[in-house]
Order: structure tokens, then sequence, then C-alpha cells
């Protein structure tokens, strides 16, 4: 394991250390309901960060391949509760089966393979075309433009979007790639996690509760500050230089907000708080990884472009 990220990784265990510390001693000093309900969600929520952090730190300390395929799993996984709470025709039943056990394989084996160009195309373009053409063999044309939708929403959410973090581990950016994966996802969820903290502590005007009830103006800039200023503490793991590490932590912090932000409303508009129940306190996996759906592709092609050979 390289200095550096040695360095983060003792440098989250001790943040996970303190956060369990702190809940232990807080829900023992809780007196009333809405405290005593705050601080268990909190401890929930860390002892969910110990598992989330013990898998992909393994998977990583793996290699790529075990890294590639745990993300396999869970864009199968989000793929499921996205269709889970979405509605579907008998119609759809084909597209979704090439969907979950067709399109999702051959687009992760084609990034086991390091086959970029395939890759970069197939769902966007072959699956755009071939599943619809295949739904209308059903005969159903009952609301066909709103289910195909959902269908190319579906994998290009959490199949396409989600494993441009995993392809991070494709480029040469003359740094080791784990640490470029790491990096993103450091400063993407402790985005989430810093939003939810500001909020909770100074939170006072509601940021479009329509869409989410719990978000605050003071909880999204305290958290997307705290965060760019993490990104550059870590530019060591990076290419970047301490300038150009905050310029590339705002784009993330920005995609993961609205990443987050649209997944919401699609939660809203379906008459759901959760996409799932998986993980205790974050609710389901595309709860947990929708701000990697937005951060993901753009933090991947910024990086291909601008700092690979």
């Amino acid at each position: 394991m390289s200095g550096p990220l040695m360095h983060v990784v003792v440098t989250i265990l001790t943040i996970l250390i303190l956060a369990s510390a702190a809940g232990f001693v807080l829900e023992r000093r809780a007196k009333d309901e809405k405290a005593i309900a705050t601080v268990r969600n909190l401890n929930a929520r860390t002892r969910s960060w110990w598992v989330m952090v013990a898998v992909l730190g393994g998977a990583i300390w793996a290699g790529a391949t075990t890294t590639i395929l745990l993300f396999a799993l869970l864009s199968f996984l989000a793929l499921r509760e996205f269709w889970t709470l979405t509605p579907a025709r008998r119609g759809d039943q084909l597209a979704l089966f090439l969907s979950f056990f067709v399109v999702l394989p051959i687009h992760y084996v084609l990034l086991l393979d390091g086959w970029y160009g395939l890759m970069s195309i197939f769902i966007p373009v072959y699956a755009f075309l071939i599943l619809p053409a295949l739904t209308t063999l059903s005969g159903d044309a009952k609301e066909f433009l709103s289910r195909s939708a959902k269908v190319q929403w579906g994998l290009m959410l959490t199949v396409y979007s989600v494993s441009h973090a995993p392809a991070l581990l494709l480029l040469d950016t003359g740094t080791p790639s784990a640490l470029m994966l790491v990096y993103l996802v450091v400063v993407v969820q402790l985005s989430d996690v810093f939003q939810y903290v500001w909020g909770k502590l100074i939170g006072r005007r509601r940021f479009a509760p329509g869409i989410s009830p719990s978000k605050t103006l003071e909880g999204l800039i305290g958290g997307g500050l705290t965060a760019i200023l993490i990104g550059v503490l870590l530019h060591g793991l990076t290419p970047f230089s301490p300038l150009e590490a905050a310029g590339v932590s705002a784009v993330i912090v920005t995609a993961g907000f609205f990443g987050g932000f649209v997944l919401s409303a699609i939660k809203r508009d379906l008459g759901a708080k959760d996409w799932g129940y998986v993980i205790e306190g974050h609710g389901g996996v595309l709860d947990r990884i929708d701000s990697l759906t937005f951060a993901a592709p753009l933090f991947f092609h910024i990086t291909r472009y601008f700092w690979t050979a």
C-alpha cells in the first residue's frame, strides 16, 4: 500500500473511531425523544460507514478485477431498486430481463477487458436502439415513450454512469489509478456527509423542500466548501496541483449534489422516501451512490482529457 493511500486509510479509520466514540457518549446523554432519534440515526449511519469502508477498501486492496466486480454488483442492486419503485408493464419484461442479464454483464465485461471504445458507446448507442425496438414486439403501445425512457434512465444512471468510477482504474495519470478512485469516492461521499452535518448544526433555510425536505442552504454551502477543502488537502493522491484539485473537487461536489437531487426528485415523483432498505441509516444502495451517478462520469472524462498521456 502506497504512503499517501495509507495516510487516507488511517485518517478515515480515525474519523470513524471518533464518530463511534462520540455516538456512544451522545446516546447516553440524550434525554428528549428528538435528540435520541437524531443520535440513533447518526450511530446507524456510522455503523453502516464501517461496513462500506471495509467492503470498498477490501475490494481496492484485492485489485482492479475485484473492484470492478464490486461495482457491477452495486449496479445490479441499484438497477433492481430503480425498477422495484418504477411501474412496469408486461410488455417491458424482455427489456428488463436483457437490462439485468445481458446489457449490464456485457458492459462490465468490456470494462474488465479494458475495451473503453466499445464500453463508452455500448449502452448509450446499442442498448438505446435495441431495447425499445425489441419492446415493440410485445405489441403494447400504451405509455410506450415513458416506459422506454425509464429503461434508458435506469441503465444510464445505475450502470453506465456508476461504472465510470471503477473505469478510473483504466487511466494512466502517472499516479496509481486506485488513488484516483479513492479520491473521487472520498470527496463525493464526504460532501454528502458534511452537507448533513452542517445542515444539522446551522441549517435554517430549506432548499427546495418539495424535492429534498432535509437539505438546507447552509448545509449545502458548508458541506460543499468542506469537501472542496478536503479535496485540496488530498491532492497528493492525484496528478492535480492544489489549485487544480480545488477546481476538480468543485466539479465533483456540484455534480454529486445534482446527482442526489435529481434522484430525490424521481423518488418524490414515485412517492417514495428511499430507494430501498439495504443499508442501515442510509436507505438503499442507490441512495448511497446517487451522487456518483453524476460525479463519476464528469470526473472520469475531465481526468482522461487533461491528465492522461
